[in-house]
């Protein structure tokens, strides 16, 4: 069983930056992948950002390309989202997830349905 807790939510101007943090329990950290999504309202949850296990290989959606960064301390057993340049677009609650590799490398993991743990969310609002 791993849990998943995000912080670093708030509000913040367009242009702006925040870092978001995803804290794990459990012992096995460094075997799982680790994702980031959101739900604006009225949306679907959307993939943001992926990392590896390893940490050595990461994904991103094309909306945020360039902006956000996915990083990770398997020492920690933290997982980081670096937002900059935020849009109000952007606006969303931010979840982190998890998902148990056997592969260090292993990162296409785009749907939510690939994750075996969820955290509750942490409020991002972006103003104009």
């Amino acid at each position: 069983q791993v849990q998943l807790v995000e912080s670093g939510g708030g509000l913040v101007q367009a242009g702006g930056s925040l870092r978001l943090s995803c804290a794990a329990s459990g012992r096995t950290f460094n075997s799982y992948a680790m994702g980031w999504f959101r739900q604006a309202p009225g949306k679907e949850r959307e993939f943001v950002a992926v990392i590896s296990s390893s940490g050595g290989r990461t994904d991103y959606a094309d909306s945020v390309k360039g902006r956000f960064t996915i990083s990770r301390d398997n020492a920690k057993n933290t997982v980081y989202l670096q937002m900059n340049s935020l849009k109000p677009e952007d606006t969303a609650v931010y979840y982190c997830a998890g998902k148990h590799t056997y592969y260090s490398g292993s990162y296409y993991y785009p749907n939510s349905y690939d994750y075996d743990y969820w955290g509750h969310g942490t409020q991002v609002t972006v103003s104009s």
